[in-house]
């Protein structure tokens, strides 16, 4: 405990020492924290307006979380910018070679950084923690580039630590699945469009409203491959539950419906670009 309170600490000095801020703001737990310290620091401070929060829209954010950016944003009273950031116009995502992530954040970052000054912000920083360090993350190669800031991982802060001090805090968001972009559910080398993406956010949906909160619907062509917890796959399994999911998945589009057995693991797909590039980190 003694260890989470200097990690918050620490967090909360670097903060300070900001003049002002923009949040790339997506509505996770993360970043979710990240903004909720941010905003009684810089009221502390009395400059309210020089905090501000950019949420990135496009096809491959899930709808929900852009909800639930409106709705904190709303109940806090931070300036809350949504703005098109045109991923679905650049080739190199559209191709989804193994730097999806490394495209898609750079044309994200380059929006929200332009935004940020136009708004007089000096500073960008976005929700990384420590453990997104042990994954294959070519986005954040995009932000060390370009020079956002990451206040979570320099204070030394995992999901664990971040997830107690949201609880802590009473953010809604403290046990939030992780969600991420929605093009993360289709392979490397699978070309990215609209339908296949739509798809995947209308599957998802249906596991959630039959209580599967941590879930994945991986697209491969006719195919949905469904992930939950290994806890859930029992009750999955369930005829009831099962005949519902692929009656209203075949609705969606798909012609077969396969479960994973290995159940849900974040980073699936990176598996192949790890084990072809060996050491690749």
């Amino acid at each position: 405990m003694d260890d989470l309170i200097l990690k918050k600490k620490k967090l909360e000095s670097g903060l300070s020492k900001l003049d002002s801020l923009a949040v790339a703001f997506s509505g996770g737990v993360d970043s979710t924290f990240l903004l909720a310290v941010a905003v009684k620091i810089f009221q502390t401070k009395g400059k309210n307006d020089q905090l501000i929060a950019i949420t990135a829209d496009s096809p491959v954010h899930p709808r929900q979380d852009l909800r639930i950016t409106e709705l904190f944003t709303k109940e806090q009273r931070i300036h809350h910018l949504i703005i098109p950031t045109g991923e679905m116009d650049s080739p190199g995502f559209m191709s989804n070679g193994p730097n999806r992530c490394y495209v898609c954040k750079k044309i994200i970052f380059e929006n929200i950084t332009r935004i940020a000054s136009d708004s007089g912000i000096n500073h960008v920083a976005h929700g990384v923690n420590v453990d997104d360090q042990g994954d294959y993350r070519p986005g954040l190669k995009a932000a060390e580039e370009m020079n956002i800031l990451s206040p979570l991982l320099d204070a030394g802060l995992t999901k664990n630590d971040i997830r107690q001090l949201s609880r802590e805090m009473r953010l809604a968001t403290w046990d939030k699945p992780a969600s991420g972009c929605l093009a993360t559910r289709i392979p490397y080398g699978e070309i990215i469009d609209q339908k296949k993406l739509t798809m995947i956010e209308l599957s998802e949906s249906i596991l959630s409203a039959l209580g599967f909160r941590n879930c994945r619907v991986r697209h491969y062509g006719e195919m949905a491959k469904i992930e939950v917890p290994s806890d859930d796959i029992d009750q999955l399994l369930d005829p009831s539950v099962r005949n519902q999911i692929v009656n209203q998945l075949k609705k969606i589009g798909f012609l077969y419906i396969t479960l994973d057995l290995e159940g849900h693991l974040s980073g699936r797909l990176n598996r192949s670009v790890i084990a072809k590039a060996g050491t690749l980190k």
